[in-house]
C-alpha cells in the first residue's frame, strides 16, 4: 500500500504488507521488512535496513548522512531491528568510516518525537528514549533502559542496561547497568529498583544489585577495588555480571 505522491526508488525492497504514506521519500539501497507502516513525509536513504513489523512517524529523516564533518560520502549504513516504534520527527543518522561504518538499533524500541540518533550508535532492545533526547556519535545503549525526556548524552559514552536517566540528565560519563542517574552532569542516585521489579528481578536479585551498588559508591574503596569485590560475588549472583561488564568496558569513567 504506496500513497500515489510517495517517491520510492525502484530498488527499495519491500516487505509484504508494507504502508507508505503521502509523500513519503524511499531512496535507493533501502530494505523495509514486513507489515511495517512509514507515515507521511518521512524521509529514508539508503543504505538503511529497516526490520519487520516497525512504524515510522511522520516527518522523520532516517539514514541519512552523518553530521561528522570528516564524512567525506564513505558507503556507510543504518541498521534497525524489528518492531521499532519511531515517532515524530526523529533523526536517525548512519555511520561513519572512522568508526563501525554503521549506526545499529535493536528490536522493540520505543522511541518518541524528536529523538536524534547519531552516527555510529549502538542501541540495544527494549528501550524508551522519551522526547527529544539526543545521542552523540559512538553511543552506546544496552537493553531495557529509560532515558528521560530532554536527556543529552555525550559523545563515546556508555549507558548499562535497565538505567534509568531522569529528564533533563546531562551524561557525560559511562553508566553501569541498574543504575539511576540525573542532574547536569549527571550524577549517581541509586538502583532502579521499580524499573527491576516491573523487569521481573526478584526481591533477593534486587538486593545483590543494592549491595553492588554500595559496594562502588559508598563503600569508600577505590574503582578497581570495588570492581574486584563485586567480582567475586558475580559467580554466585550473576545478575551482577550484567553490572561488571559495563564497568570493565567503560572507556570514559563511570559517573562517581
Amino acid at each position: 500500500m504506496i500513497h500515489p505522491s510517495a517517491i520510492v526508488d525502484p530498488g527499495v525492497e519491500l516487505g509484504d504488507g508494507v504502508e507508505i504514506g503521502p509523500y513519503a521519500v524511499i531512496g535507493a539501497d533501502v530494505e523495509i521488512g514486513d507489515e511495517c507502516r512509514i507515515g507521511s513525509h518521512v524521509v529514508i536513504k539508503g543504505p538503511t535496513r529497516i526490520g519487520r513489523g516497525s512504524r515510522i512517524f511522520p516527518f522523520c529523516s532516517i539514514g541519512d548522512d552523518p553530521q561528522d564533518k570528516k564524512y567525506a560520502g564513505e558507503d556507510t549504513r543504518l541498521e534497525i531491528g524489528e518492531r521499532n516504534t519511531i515517532r515524530e520527527s526523529c533523526t536517525i543518522n548512519r555511520g561513519t568510516a572512522q568508526d563501525l561504518g554503521v549506526t545499529r538499533i535493536g528490536d522493540d524500541n520505543w522511541i518518541m518525537a524528536y529523538v536524534h540518533i547519531a552516527h555510529d550508535c549502538v542501541v540495544g532492545n527494549d528501550n524508551v528514549l522519551a522526547n527529544n533526547v539526543t545521542l552523540a556519535g559512538h553511543v552506546a545503549l544496552g537493553d531495557c533502559a529509560v532515558l528521560g525526556g530532554f536527556v543529552g548524552v555525550h559523545q563515546f559514552c556508555q549507558i548499562g542496561s535497565y538505567v534509568l536517566c531522569a529528564m533533563f540528565s546531562g551524561v557525560t560519563r559511562d553508566i553501569p547497568a541498574y543504575v539511576t542517574v540525573s542532574g547536569q552532569p549527571a550524577e549517581p542516585r541509586g538502583i532502579n529498583s521499580e524499573g527491576l521489579k516491573r523487569r521481573d528481578f526478584d526481591a533477593a536479585q534486587i538486593g545483590n544489585i543494592r549491595w553492588a551498588y554500595k559496594t562502588l559508591y559508598r563503600s569508600g574503596l577505590k574503582f578497581v577495588d570495588a570492581v574486584e569485590a563485586i567480582a567475586a560475588e558475580a559467580d554466585t549472583k550473576p545478575e551482577l555480571e550484567v553490572m561488571l561488564a559495563t564497568l570493565r568496558a567503560s572507556k570514559r569513567s563511570v559517573v562517581r
